[in-house]
């Protein structure tokens, strides 16, 4: 590769004006005008697995117990692929960007999608070979087990299909195009609206498959967005264009030095959400872990929303850090910030205040209402923290600098699944156990935001960029 290709970009007067946009514009309006598609393409494609709650729970009490085990994997794999793996190629894209490095750009995007095919198979292998025993200790039995297994079953066959559209999802964010995902992706949620009720429950030549169904839409839904997007790629419009060519190490470890640490988080999240359902399940019985998780799937419904302030959070700061711009990357995580913990305050604090508002929507039965309604009261005041510490993790995915915001998520996990899940043991008092979450919620934001202040995520590149200002 010669040094004139390894600085052309690929012309284009519309990402010309984005990246310019992207290393100049006032930083404010820029991370709103850049988050609005995305954060309506993550409350999408987050809400294609609460469409599916709402039309499964119609199937009884079991069923949503059953379904209820199943979402934490689901949404453990599709942060995996869109937040992580999906934050890290965003991420080495941008740089790429941003030192106008156009060869490597294709080269991303290829690896890209290498990669997530192939640890989609891997995990699509792994969850179809354990599962039921699996959403067993995850605590379903009986019916409840039954309907986890069937979901399960069909939903992670096609876990491929969900890795690859999520590579092609990151490779065009990450040139700081949030409009093509956005639209292609909310028009995938619109389209498995009417497709998922006619495959639970038939409609005209449609058989009825039951939960089956559900876990078949959204297949579908995932196969379709891979092919659009792709396309997408392949036709050139995007400055990271899909060619045919070898597969390298350089780009693969480009995507995986934040990817694949980042990938720590999620599971780090989702455990927390199986540990902490199982613990509620064993002290408290079905009704309240359905309760529970159908509480704690608005918090479900906050990691979008906060990603679809993260992912342009991600591309700004990776773009300015590719730039040389230090100072510039670091007042853009601190406004990321601010704007995440608006955000999901808001959503926390009228959570608390009308509950059943929330769970009324996925059933009616007493015990569930109460355990839900009392959760959202104590965990919902502390969501802004929540927000806070994910907006502040993206910024440091975009650096590449991921160990405090691993750190802050792994004390979440060790305050609320371990000492709280202790506590509930003790007392059998849901609302110490829910307070102990608080608490957790409250450290994880406070961890992250000391790292940025103090200037520990950016390490070696915070001090290079003090000096030369000095």
């Amino acid at each position: 590769m010669n040094a004139s290709t390894a600085q052309r970009v690929h012309p284009s007067g519309l990402a010309h004006s984005r990246i310019e946009a992207m290393l100049e514009a006032p930083i404010a309006p820029l991370l709103i005008r850049m988050a609005g598609p995305n954060m309506l393409m993550m409350l999408a494609q987050s809400s294609t697995g609460l469409v599916e709650t709402w039309f499964l729970a119609k199937l009884g009490t079991d069923v949503l117990a059953g379904v209820a085990v199943v979402v934490p994997l689901l949404m453990l794999m599709q942060n995996m692929s869109h937040g992580s793996m999906g934050g890290g190629i965003a991420s080495a894209v941008a740089r790429a960007l941003g030192a106008k490095h156009a060869a490597l750009l294709d080269e991303l995007a290829r690896h890209a999608l290498a990669m997530n095919i192939a640890i989609g198979a891997l995990f699509s292998i792994c969850l179809l070979s354990i599962g039921r025993p699996l959403y067993q200790e995850l605590g379903a039995h009986g019916n409840a087990l039954e309907a986890a297994t069937s979901y399960g079953r069909i939903l992670f066959a096609g876990l491929p299909f969900m890795w690859a559209m999520n590579a092609f999802a990151g490779v065009i964010r990450g040139t700081g195009n949030m409009a093509v995902p956005g639209a292609v992706i909310c028009g995938g949620a619109v389209l498995l609206v009417p497709l998922s009720p006619c495959l639970i429950f038939g409609l005209g030549p449609l058989p009825q498959l039951g939960v089956a169904g559900g876990a078949f839409a959204l297949d579908i839904y995932y196969a379709v967005g891979t092919l659009i997007l792709g396309a997408y790629c392949v036709s050139g419009r995007n400055p990271a264009r899909l060619v045919p060519g070898k597969l390298r190490w350089g780009p693969m470890r480009d995507i995986l030095t934040v990817g694949a640490f980042a990938c720590i988080n999620p599971v780090l999240t989702n455990t927390l959400m199986a540990v902490t359902g199982a613990a509620v399940g064993a002290t408290a019985g079905t009704a309240a872990l359905a309760g529970y998780a159908t509480a704690t799937r608005l918090e479900y419904l906050l990691v979008p929303l906060a990603f679809g302030l993260g992912a342009p959070i991600v591309a700004l700061v990776g773009a300015n850090l590719g730039a040389g711009q230090h100072q510039r990357a670091l007042r853009i995580a601190f406004v990321g910030g601010l704007l995440g913990f608006a955000v999901t305050e808001c959503i926390g604090i009228c959570a608390a205040l009308w509950p059943r508002a929330w769970l009324g929507l996925f059933g009616t039965s007493e015990p569930m209402l109460q355990t839900g309604a009392t959760c959202l009261r104590i965990l919902g005041p502390f969501y802004g923290f929540f927000g806070l510490g994910l907006s502040l993790y993206f910024a440091a995915q975009g650096a590449g600098r991921l160990k405090w915001p691993l750190a802050a998520s792994a004390v979440r996990l060790a305050l609320y699944a371990g000492v709280g899940a202790c506590a509930l043991r003790v007392t059998h008092s849901l609302p110490c156990f829910f307070a102990f979450g608080a608490a957790a919620m409250l450290a994880y934001g406070g961890i992250n935001l000391w790292s940025v202040t103090t200037g520990r995520w950016l390490g070696r590149m915070s001090a290079t960029s003090k000096l030369r200002d000095s």
